[in-house]
């Protein structure tokens, strides 16, 4: 129960617009699974259409802890010159819960060897929270006399990404580079605009070919947000025939991963990642679950089974 009133009390605190710093974009320690969680310029950067379906239940056996659940669509148009997606999250922690629901666009232009794609987001991030579900300390606080507080929020982002298929890729984004204020206006500064935090993303990685069976890709994501630490995802992958890949990533001051992906044929993939514990939480956690499972579409999907390397 201390638990879940710690987690109630920081989300319920933002809702009511009371300054905090936290991560609050949904978490996935299968990011590379597709891209277009972290940055939308990933939208249709492959000749073909991918729809994924996630869940993630965080710090399993703590009273409140999150649990996620996302699903998203890309794919290219106009002969692979622009990408559209949709991406659909739910996260509920404690009494609280955040829907996020937030449209891509990516134009790609031929750069060198690869694609440079430059990409925007819009959408909504509605943030509930039943107050009556809580064991508070102060019956008569006027915070607790409503039995639902929330508030709903549009948000823009941007993202830039360059990739030459199957050797490297680089990208940055910036999840909610635009909010929208309580007067009504859009900000720039989304410090005063509302209780969102601007995060910046920086991910990179290359695919390292050993034969024609085995390949290696070491790579990793930067994540930072003002007046919280910089939190940094180091990860090395190992593709074993295009088919079964098996990975580890450590997450700066949160918890060590294990991963293990099947790309059972050319349209569909499923992937376990299990996350342990590194922080004071793990003295009270069996750690954390997520499962991901993709399917491919279109007339352009490849005719071998090509795994996802980002």
């Amino acid at each position: 129960m201390r638990s879940l009133i710690i987690f109630s009390t920081i989300t319920i605190s933002m809702l009511l617009g009371i300054k905090t710093v936290t991560q609050q974009e949904a978490m996935a320690s299968q990011y590379m699974f597709n891209g277009l969680f972290v940055n939308p310029a990933y939208a249709g950067s492959h000749k073909f259409f991918s729809t994924t379906l996630g869940f993630r239940k965080q710090w399993v056996a703590v009273e409140g802890a999150p649990q996620t659940m996302v699903a998203s669509i890309d794919g290219p148009l106009m002969d692979n010159k622009m990408g559209v997606g949709l991406v659909v999250a739910n996260d509920q922690i404690g009494v609280s819960r955040n829907t996020d629901i937030v449209a891509n666009y990516a134009y790609n232009i031929k750069l060198g060897e690869g694609k440079m794609a430059f990409g925007l987001k819009a959408g909504f991030s509605q943030y509930k929270a039943t107050v009556s579900d809580l064991t508070y300390w102060d019956q008569e606080d006027p915070i607790y006399s409503s039995d639902l507080v929330g508030q709903t929020i549009p948000r823009f982002g941007f993202g830039a990404y360059y990739h030459v298929p199957a050797k490297w890729f680089a990208g940055l984004s910036i999840p909610t580079l635009v909010a929208y204020q309580k007067d009504h206006k859009f900000n720039l500064n989304v410090h005063d605009a509302s209780f969102l935090r601007r995060h910046y993303y920086l991910m990179g990685g290359y695919i390292f070919t050993i034969d024609d069976k085995w390949k290696i890709k070491p790579s990793t994501l930067i994540k930072y947000v003002k007046s919280a630490p910089v939190q940094v995802d180091i990860n090395c992958n190992v593709f074993f025939k295009d088919m079964i890949i098996a990975g580890l990533s450590y997450r700066t001051g949160d918890a060590m991963v294990a991963i293990v992906q099947y790309q059972a044929n050319q349209q569909f993939r499923v992937g376990y990642a299990y996350d342990y514990t590194l922080s004071q939480l793990g003295d009270y956690s069996k750690g954390s679950h997520e499962i991901m499972v993709g399917f491919d579409f279109g007339k352009d999907v490849p005719t071998v089974r090509t795994p996802r390397f980002l």
